[in-house]
């Protein structure tokens, strides 16, 4: 396995309206002011000794402090992002209230050079979005899940 790779979950639900995915907002202060392309579906990084699978599932859980949901996984495969990140995703019905998540933080030296360290949350808001709206904000490479998603479910 070279490279980083990210496995994650992309909660999505039926309404009237029609499809809505569940994303959350990057933590910490270089996408605090930024909307489009601040979005991402909830991932993380794992290592060679680690299935993509179990990965999403324990990424889940850290980034927004729940369990995953049980439900039909639907695999919505790969996307390389600019960064040459490979993510893995798939993509589960299931509904979630926003305001039960509690985030995981993460921790750097912030201001940069600054020898200060702070902790942000690492998603420090998520939403339900229409798949027009999510398509605008999500990081561009995951846009794709998105399209296999619709795909599928039409």
């Amino acid at each position: 396995m070279r490279g980083k790779h990210s496995a994650g979950l992309l909660l999505f639900r039926r309404t009237d309206d029609g499809l809505e995915v569940l994303l959350g907002h990057m933590g910490g202060p270089f996408f605090a002011r930024r909307d489009a392309g601040a979005w991402t579906v909830p991932k993380g990084e794992y290592e060679a000794d680690e299935t993509p699978w179990a990965a999403a599932r324990r990424e889940f859980q850290e980034e927004l402090g729940l369990l995953p949901p049980d439900g039909q996984a639907l695999p919505l495969g790969e996307v390389t992002q600019t960064n040459g990140k490979v993510v893995t995703a798939w993509a589960i019905e299931a509904d979630l209230d926003p305001a039960s998540v509690v985030p995981g933080t993460f921790e750097m030296e912030w201001p940069p050079k600054s020898g200060r360290r702070q902790e942000f949350p690492e998603l420090d808001r998520v939403e339900w979005l229409g798949l027009d709206r999510a398509r605008t904000l999500i990081v561009k490479a995951q846009g794709e899940f998105l399209d296999r998603l619709a795909e599928h479910s039409s």
